[in-house]
């Protein structure tokens, strides 16, 4: 990456997918009714909040820190926005392709972050939490999809 500035925006940008992961996946945690989704969606959460924490400390490492007032007085992204609803409706087809949405804007964030030149220790990271929200992603496409004539 060229500057600093473009390393920390998208290590920022990446946190902010966790968190809205984390958030989603936590509410849905809450609210869902069958107990195999109860116990995957907390899972998955707390995954996220992981993964926050190790972007952190990579920031920290390069004498920067997350802006948390911003997650805090933010929104959840738009990808997570329907989760409420499809919970409401006790459908496990639509709870899960809810989740997959969000999943598809987290995937789509890394993908773009991993295309960047990112520095040293950073990279690696981003790959591996890629794969892990890849597999994530993938688990709940084929539960949504398994779903569909139940």
């Amino acid at each position: 990456m060229e500057n600093n500035k473009e390393v920390f925006s998208t290590v920022h940008h990446l946190i902010e997918r966790c968190k809205d992961g984390a958030k989603g996946y936590k509410t849905a945690s809450e609210d869902v009714e069958d107990k195999d989704l109860k116990d995957l969606f907390r899972k998955y959460a707390v995954q996220r909040d992981s993964m926050i924490t190790e972007l952190q400390d990579q920031l920290h490492k390069m004498g920067h820190t997350d802006d948390e007032s911003s997650s805090l007085e933010g929104t959840v992204h738009r990808a997570w926005i329907d989760i409420k609803s499809a919970l409401s409706s006790k459908d496990r087809h639509r709870v899960l392709a809810e989740c997959e949405r969000g999943e598809d804007y987290a995937v789509k964030s890394y993908q773009e972050a991993l295309n960047k030149n990112l520095p040293g220790n950073l990279k690696p990271i981003v790959e591996q939490q890629y794969n892990d929200i890849k597999n994530a992603h993938d688990h709940i496409r084929s539960l949504r999809d398994a779903s569909k004539g139940a």
